[in-house]
């Protein structure tokens, strides 16, 4: 931990002590770190220490022009000032900004840091075993740290409210998709439970609720899966496109059995018998039926589907150009209140309380985790509100 005085610029000559103290990853979230506004679960803006080695593409750059070019995150006048002030060190030590950096030196960033809210919904703790925890994971919310999420997420706020932790989670749900999460509580039950998912010897469910009436019948889609990483989204490759190009996508399978319809909607149980990236949702959207508010993989002919005020994965529908931008005033309903917490006059995010280009829109996707079957165990999750067609 380290402590910074600053001077008082109102007062000029004035000097007042201010406690900033760094975070590292090592600090665990503790329940007080977080708002609950409007219907979002903020995390207080702390100050955090990000550490990194100097690749050798970065060799030879200056430490500002090494900033500038591979964060672009923050204006080029912002990292002049963090060397200038110390924020960004070499090897723990200020150096000027014409510094060129060498391979592998351990370079600080520190930073006043601000997370993406999520819903407000509780992480509901289904079931406590010494080795195992299972969870219903809302909505919205990444399983572990990950981009911009560090205690915003399923294993931040269970320690933080349930002093759950360390916790190893077995297996991943998309941040939008909602449902049963099971968590090791050590790395040698984890490691059982990996060797069980790659000798293929787990099944998974999930419901959904997609556009139209779907076939009573089951369905079994068995067409590769190809995740663009840039867009942010997956595409299906037909057999007969397949003979013309290379494979890019990966071999993929989901079966699909009609639960219920009210002639609008209808329930969709899916067990997925790969694991691709936005597999489910890519396979549903081939079938004619996808997910009723699932932005990405709604096509512009079924845009009449979209539910008002539902907009889940916005951002990357955008991102990907099938969503206009649109202006968005969460931003300004969540600038700071004075007690929440001090703004820092060098941050790019502050007065705000979310990040710069956040899209405060996301609600939950259509889609969620009913149930993980192994050898000799099951874990299963309650059904959304959604699942229930009227």
């Amino acid at each position: 931990m380290l402590k910074k005085r600053k001077r008082d610029e109102e007062g000029g000559a004035k000097e007042k002590e201010m406690e900033i103290v760094w975070q590292t990853p090592a600090n665990l979230p503790e329940k007080h770190d977080y708002i609950f506004r409007n219907g979002r679960r903020h995390v207080k803006p702390y100050y955090f220490e990000f550490i990194c080695h100097v690749k050798s593409r970065w060799a030879g750059k200056t430490i500002v022009d090494l900033f500038a070019d591979d964060f672009r995150g923050r204006p080029y006048d912002y990292y002049v000032s963090a060397v200038k002030c110390g924020r960004i060190k070499v090897e723990g030590e200020m150096v000027p900004v014409s510094y060129i950096v060498k391979n592998s030196q351990k370079i600080s960033h520190f930073v006043h840091r601000h997370e993406p809210p999520v819903m407000a919904c509780n992480v509901t703790v289904l079931q406590e075993e010494p080795d195992v925890v299972t969870v219903c994971k809302p909505a919205t919310v990444p399983v572990h740290p990950c981009g911009q999420y560090r205690k915003n997420t399923v294993v931040g706020i269970l320690e933080a409210e349930h002093g759950l932790g360390p916790l190893f989670p077995v297996h991943r749900l998309d941040r939008l998709v909602s449902g049963l999460l099971i968590l090791a509580r050590n790395a040698s039950k984890a490691d059982l439970f990996r060797q069980e998912i790659e000798a293929g010897l787990v099944q998974k469910q999930y419901v959904a609720k997609v556009v139209g009436v779907f076939p009573e019948d089951e369905q079994v889609v068995d067409v590769n899966v190809n995740f663009n990483a840039r867009e942010g989204r997956s595409t299906v490759e037909v057999g007969e496109l397949c003979g013309k190009s290379p494979v890019k996508g990966k071999a993929a399978c989901t079966k699909f059995t009609l639960i219920s319809t009210n002639g609008t909607h209808s329930i969709v149980l899916c067990k997925p018998v790969t694991g691709r990236t936005h597999q489910i949702r890519v396979h549903l959207k081939h079938t004619g039926h996808p997910i009723a508010n699932d932005y990405l993989y709604l096509s512009e002919h079924e845009t009449s589907w979209w539910p008002e005020g539902m907009s889940a994965d916005r951002a990357a529908a955008r991102r990907s150009g099938f969503l206009a931008s649109e202006d968005n005033g969460a931003t300004n309903c969540e600038s700071i209140c004075k007690e929440d917490f001090d703004v820092d006059p060098m941050c790019t995010n502050c007065p705000d309380l979310t990040p710069k280009g956040y899209d405060g829109d996301e609600d939950a996707l259509w889609l969620h985790c009913v149930e993980y079957s192994g050898p000799e165990w099951m874990y299963q999750c309650p059904y959304p509100d959604w699942a229930v067609l009227t």
